[in-house]
């Protein structure tokens, strides 16, 4: 639902992602360089490296790997150019293939308030069993891309859907069915979008924001992009009724006039 009058409630302003200090700076292990601050790598894009996959330190799961998206200390794939995020694309690919047992979630999370740990850029996978329930629940996903389209390059959309769950909340697919995101151009599409999208909401917000965005290899795969401008409480998380304090239709309006 839409309550636009909550936008006004104590506290309810953009929140930022913190500024680089110089401690993060000194320490970043993942910053070319620092090479053996991390584990041993699983994947080497380029030489001198342009993109590096390696185990996650703190795993949740069995298996879980982290993809660094540049030598370079950028701390969003907003900074990132399309040649680069390609790059970033091939990487995920590329341990797909390397490892095809069960699924794989690939995520983005930028910023502390979306579970960041590390400022410098980069994205995460993680091999689960099976197909988990937020994918196997997918209804059709044709409706949802007809809704306030604001990007389209090489058979991507990116759209925010009229069922968002937080302001400005998108949906980026191809326009047509596709069960494959591991082989081909789009995959690398898509993460450009995703980029776009990102430099429009710092540009709204006057600056980087929190957000989150992961990969559902369904039948009709696509990125969800969750900005962490609101707080999910009791009525969210209890109920599991959304309330977005900005109507999609505006949401998409500001970010065309973002560019």
């Amino acid at each position: 639902m839409i309550a636009p009058g909550r936008a006004k409630r104590p506290g309810a302003g953009w929140p930022h992602v913190e500024e680089a200090t110089a401690e993060e700076l000194g320490d970043c292990p993942f910053c070319a360089g620092r090479e053996d601050r991390t584990p041993p790598e699983t994947l080497r894009v380029g030489d001198p490296w342009r993109v590096r996959v390696v185990p996650n330190l703190y795993p949740a799961f069995e298996r879980q790997e982290v993809v660094v998206h540049a030598p370079e200390h950028v701390r969003s794939i907003a900074e990132l150019e399309d040649p680069q995020l390609a790059l970033v694309a091939e990487a995920w690919q590329r341990r797909r293939h390397d490892e095809r047992a069960g699924y794989v979630h690939a995520l983005i999370n930028e910023g502390k308030a979306a579970g960041g740990s590390l400022a410098h850029s980069h994205s995460q996978l993680v091999w689960l069993p099976d197909a988990p329930p937020a994918v196997t629940a997918e209804r059709e996903l044709a409706p949802a891309l007809k809704d306030n389209v604001l990007l389209e390059r090489d058979g991507v959309v990116a759209v925010l859907p009229r069922a968002g769950r937080v302001p400005y909340e998108a949906l980026i697919a191809p326009t047509g069915p596709d069960s494959d995101p591991w082989s081909g151009d789009a995959l690398a599409t898509a993460l450009q979008l995703l980029a776009e999208l990102t430099r429009r909401l710092h540009a709204l917000g006057g600056g980087p924001i929190p957000l989150n965005a992961w990969l559902h290899a369904g039948p009709w795969w696509h990125l969800e992009v969750v900005p962490r401008l609101t707080v999910l409480a009791g009525i969210e998380l209890g109920a599991g009724i959304y309330v977005s304090t900005l109507a999609p239709e505006t949401a998409a309006e500001q970010l065309r006039g973002a560019d």
